[in-house]
């Protein structure tokens, strides 16, 4: 007799209720306090409250932001020792973690089944406990053995064409990890080799670079207690950064400047009841932004020349700095003379005093640190955003003395240790250089695809494999019709996952897969190193043991090697010991010298030359230098609306653990968020439904909700909304243009059930 399958569903937490009417009184709305406390709390439960604080309290990195906090100080403490440093994101990581291995029976059901899942349903199934083969053609999957998985793709690598394939990671992979893949990858033959950043920060890498010759912040988390002014730029760390908004209430607490600029005016930068403050937690929160500025989705370029035009016309220029210290500066200079206020008004939607007015406060700070995020980098010219952010801060030499700099707010836990450690299809000539040497092989000429040109390729048919070690690499890509279609032709795909998402079940009808479980950070069988967005490195431990058939992903990836390679012209199995790896490292990387005794000393660092005090830039004047002056305007949409993609209060990246948003106040994610005036013009009220179309795709029956947001611009929930973002990119950093795609919308004949 064959028993009945349970529905996944039975699996899974209760769906959201659609049909429930989103009301927001934005005014009533602080970000933080008890009820995220309370959450918290209640997170915990779910998962055991001895589990989830053996987690927590571990001397392991915090799998959340880039912020950083764990290692060998314990758990919930940062580097500058402050307890306890941990959010409600950090809890949100462990909880899918912390899940028992997804039972077997569940792979008894479909595909179909599968993809009927929502991304919220997916984090409840639990942790991938044994490898699955997703057969071409077969619409299930099937449970293998470790010994059929690995020499499947083995034999599989060994016929392929190096040109025909890609590698790519996520942030969540240690250091050691990301260095032996794009290892692999190079002596295997390609420099194919890519990670999430250039969805995300990659124009950050790239403006950076031409102007203060790096590509990382220039500050560490204890000089953010020296600033009296920061600026928040296309950022809501109150989601997404959440210990953030701690540094942030410092500055207020000292009589200091926040000035956020945001087309969405966001509850949790407003006030934030921060939970380490018993006095913000008591009476109703903290008031965190001192200004906030408003402008039309795309216009940040604008908006910084004409903070940087006032600032020329208040006196408040440090030309001493600038001679002393810069190239370019006279150009740069005379072309803001020479810009048109009317102009940068009808870019920005911003009027000339209300800019004038931040570039007096500006004017009056004696250190200013510049922190950003996706909403600078996520258009078709975020480098030269980014250029312009470098550019406004050394107008008053606020590069290059303590408490002041630049800070780019990374979003995953190590991926700016994993662009550190060379996973990126062109390495620096030095990196390159030292890798052929210590290794002893010659580096593939080739010039190596980013991210989203290997889905391009995939979409051409050139691509036959593609490892991908952790992430989301389908619904993180723009236009997700092609993005399905790319990753439907690739022969055979590997992935490295602890859980299950979409990625691993759309985009795999008709080609061959393999989906291993590998262990989190906390499951490490030798200690890891991870790198927060303040260049800091740290020593997880690992060691704690939750699903028997996981392995590392150094591990998987220095096996393949073996099995691929032998032992010439890189013997992998010495790499099998991280101390080795990280001793490599320490070789081929500037800065990374200490890594080496890190197994041995437990002494943690900050990744040497990064951090400026002084003036001194590596560029080869020894000067920053000011960008050519660049008058684009910013790109009219043909159709009605700008939309920008948003994360929720309830999301890491492309993780849902809630589908409500508690600080936009809304009940589920089929969301438009408007402009109340645009609703009116439109003849639209809030609460009905609305389709959003572009070129590249439309979603149907999308409730519409009134937001304080520029008027012509819109906001939808990332990763739903990559439906209708085109593959553009930024030509300089490949980035997609995620936060300024053309739509149009009309009233809905859909409705949701």
């Amino acid at each position: 007799m064959i028993r009945p399958q349970r529905p996944l569903t039975a699996f899974t937490q209760n769906r959201p209720n659609l049909r429930m009417e989103t009301r927001i009184n934005m005014e009533t709305i602080v970000g933080g306090g008890p009820k995220k406390l309370l959450y918290t709390l209640k997170t915990l439960q779910k998962i055991g409250l001895r589990k989830g604080t053996k987690a927590l309290t571990s001397r392991n990195t915090c799998k959340a932001c880039g912020l950083g906090m764990g290692g060998q100080l314990g758990g919930m403490v940062n580097e500058k020792g402050e307890y306890p440093s941990v959010c409600n994101k950090s809890v949100q990581a462990q909880s899918t973690d912390l899940r028992p291995a997804i039972p077997l029976e569940l792979f008894q059901h479909n595909l179909d089944d599968f993809k009927a899942l929502s991304a919220l349903e997916f984090g409840t199934l639990g942790r991938l406990g044994v490898p699955l083969l997703k057969a071409r053609n077969h619409n299930k999957f099937e449970p293998i053995s470790w010994s059929q998985a690995l020499s499947t793709i083995a034999e599989k690598l060994k016929l392929t064409d190096p040109d025909r394939t890609f590698f790519y990671t996520s942030g969540r992979s240690s250091n050691e990890a990301g260095f032996v893949l794009q290892l692999f990858a190079r002596v295997f033959g390609t420099n194919n080799i890519n990670n999430c950043s250039y969805y995300c920060h990659q124009a950050t890498s790239v403006g950076l670079h031409s102007t203060t010759g790096q590509s990382t912040a220039t500050v560490s988390l204890a000089e953010l207690a020296e600033t009296d002014c920061v600026f928040v730029i296309g950022a809501n760390p109150a989601s997404n950064h959440p210990r953030f908004i701690h540094q942030l209430k410092g500055v207020r607490d000292r009589g200091g400047e926040v000035i956020v600029i945001n087309p969405m005016k966001e509850p949790g930068l407003i006030r934030f009841s921060v939970p380490k403050s018993p006095g913000s937690l008591l009476f109703g929160g903290t008031e965190i932004a001192s200004a906030y500025l408003q402008p039309k989705a795309g216009s940040d370029y604008f908006v910084l020349l004409g903070l940087g035009k006032a600032l020329l016309e208040q006196g408040h220029i440090d030309h001493n700095f600038l001679s002393l210290h810069t190239d370019n500066h006279g150009s740069f200079l005379a072309h803001l003379t020479a810009l048109n206020w009317r102009l940068i008004e009808r870019e920005t939607g911003l009027k000339k005093t209300t800019l004038a007015d931040i570039a007096r406060r500006y004017g009056r700070a004696r250190r200013s640190v510049f922190a950003w995020g996706m909403g600078i980098t996520h258009h078709l010219h975020g480098s030269r955003n980014v250029e312009a952010i470098a550019a406004l801060a050394l107008l008053r030499g606020m590069i290059g003395k303590p408490g002041a700099g630049l800070l780019p707010l990374r979003g995953h836990s190590n991926v700016q240790g994993i662009g550190t450690i060379g996973v990126k299809p062109e390495l620096d000539p030095i990196i390159a250089k030292r890798m052929a040497d210590h290794f002893n092989f010659t580096l593939p000429t080739q010039p190596g695809l980013d991210t989203l040109a290997c889905v391009d390729a995939a979409h051409q048919g050139e691509i036959d494999f593609a490892l991908i070690m952790g992430g989301n690499l389908l619904e993180a890509t723009p236009d997700r019709t092609w993005a399905e279609a790319a990753m439907n032709k690739i022969k055979l795909k590997v992935f490295l996952t602890t859980t299950l998402n979409h990625g691993h079940v759309y985009g795999m009808d008709d080609q061959d897969a393999i989906i291993l479980p590998v262990t989190a950070r906390d499951e490490e069988w030798q200690p890891t190193t991870q790198e927060s967005m303040f260049n800091y490195v740290r020593l997880s431990d690992g060691g704690i043991s939750r699903v028997s058939g996981a392995r590392p992903e150094s591990n998987v990836i220095c096996t393949i090697a073996q099995q691929v390679l032998g032992h010439r012209p890189v013997d992998f199995s010495a790499l099998a010991s991280h101390e080795a790896i990280c001793t490599a490292v320490a070789a081929i990387v500037p800065g990374m010298q200490q890594v080496a005794a890190i197994h041995k000393t437990k002494k943690e660092f900050h990744i040497e030359g990064r951090l400026m005090q002084k003036p001194r830039f590596p560029t080869q004047s020894g000067r920053a230098r000011f960008p050519e002056f660049e008058l684009t305007r910013r790109a009219q949409a043909t159709d009605a609306f700008t939309m920008m993609s948003i994360r929720s209060e309830g999301q890491f990246n492309s993780m849902i653990y809630e589908n409500h948003d508690t600080y936009r106040g809304t009940k589920h994610r089929q969301i438009v968020f408007m402009n109340k005036s645009d609703i009116t013009r439109l003849g639209l009220a809030a609460g009905m439904r609305v389709d959003v179309s572009s070129p590249a795709g439309e979603l149907k029956g999308l409730e519409l909700v009134a937001f304080d947001l520029p008027v012509e611009n819109v906001a939808l929930y990332y990763p739903e909304s990559n439906v209708l973002v085109e593959t553009k990119a930024d030509p300089r950093s490949r980035t997609p243009g995620f936060k300024s795609q053309p739509v149009s919308i009309k009233p809905s004949a859909h409705r949701i059930v």
